[in-house]
């Protein structure tokens, strides 16, 4: 498990799994959660079991069927998998939770500790709108958020196509900020690398979140500690999640 290096209140608990310390088989090995990649439903069993043990007794996790969407839900709304990429709470032991393999996984806490979120932000979900979704579901002053990035492609690895480039542009109305997270490919001519941790540091920044920490990792060349789509193909998730602690 990765805990973030942030200032969260001590009533905040929040983790992110890596690909180790699990039960499936390649090419999902081993910590695989998610149950919608092939892997045998047996084991994702066992290992979301696996991940309950390092939680509090009887944390209820909130998980999503996420569609790179800009869809936020509250937690513990009487649907088992809502259709979402966000998921925020004010009720200790909830957990918010979302699933990566490349994408970026945001977490998002109050300064007092009484609410908490997680996003699901790929490169649609961001361009659209995901982050301010969540901000503003939570109901919160920006400026009284704290928010860690979790680990995703890192800026070296996330090639992408023009049109993404344009998407963000436009977005942002052509921000010179925005601009420079993408760095001309020398390997694929009229392609880009993109920085999703420098995209969403500044979609924050415009929204007044000025408490920003990760975004440090590459899951695409970190083969050891990471599932990546990109690099892959065929591959488990991890999960990052955050909750308010009971009591």
């Amino acid at each position: 498990m990765i805990e973030p290096d942030w200032p969260a209140p001590a009533n905040v608990l929040a983790l992110c799994t890596t690909r180790a310390g699990g039960f499936s088989a390649a090419p999902w090995d081993t910590l695989n959660l998610a149950l919608h990649v092939g892997d045998q439903p047996a084991s994702v069993r066992a290992n979301r079991e696996c991940l309950q043990d390092h939680l509090p007794p009887a944390t209820d996790i909130q998980w999503l069927s996420q569609v790179h969407g800009t869809a936020v839900v509250e937690a513990c709304r009487g649907v088992p998998q809502p259709e979402a990429d966000a998921v925020w709470s004010r009720l200790p032991g909830k957990a918010c939770a979302v699933m990566t393999a490349d994408c970026l996984p945001l977490l998002l806490c109050s300064e007092r500790g009484d609410v908490v979120a997680a996003a699901h932000a790929g490169w649609r979900g961001l361009c659209d709108g995901v982050l301010e979704a969540t901000v503003d579901a939570m109901g919160e002053a920006p400026g009284d958020l704290l928010a860690w990035l979790g680990p995703a492609i890192g800026p070296q690895a996330f090639e992408v196509g023009p049109e993404v480039r344009e998407g963000f542009l436009a977005a942002l109305q052509h921000a010179p900020e925005v601009a420079r997270c993408f760095v001309p490919s020398a390997g694929s001519p009229g392609h880009y690398l993109a920085d999703i941790y420098g995209l969403a540091r500044y979609r924050l920044q415009r929204l007044g979140v000025s408490h920003v920490y990760g975004g440090g990792y590459c899951t695409f060349g970190d083969s050891e500690r990471f599932f990546s789509y990109r690099r892959d193909g065929t591959t488990g998730r991890m999960a990052a999640l955050i909750l308010i602690l009971p009591g």
